[in-house]
């Protein structure tokens, strides 16, 4: 008989560990594209997935995603 165990998710913020996410957000981001996902097993499964325990904590990450990225930018006038 094959036992099967479920993967564990980290919230990439505070480090919660889930095996059974439940209201929790995927991000998939790059320097120029950030996808937001309600979770998703086969977006949460993608290798640079990240993963976030709740909106808040997606919210944080969203930030300093636009901080760094708009920071590095050329200022508007």
């Amino acid at each position: 008989m094959e036992l099967l165990i479920g993967r564990i998710y980290k919230c990439e913020i505070c480090g919660l560990e889930s095996s059974s996410p439940v209201r929790w957000f995927v991000i998939h981001c790059s320097d120029s594209r950030l996808g937001i996902y309600k979770w998703d097993q086969s977006e949460a499964d993608e290798p640079r997935a990240l993963h976030f325990c709740g909106e808040g904590h997606a919210q944080v990450y969203i930030s300093r995603w636009f901080e760094s990225f708009c920071g590095s930018s050329v200022m508007l006038r």
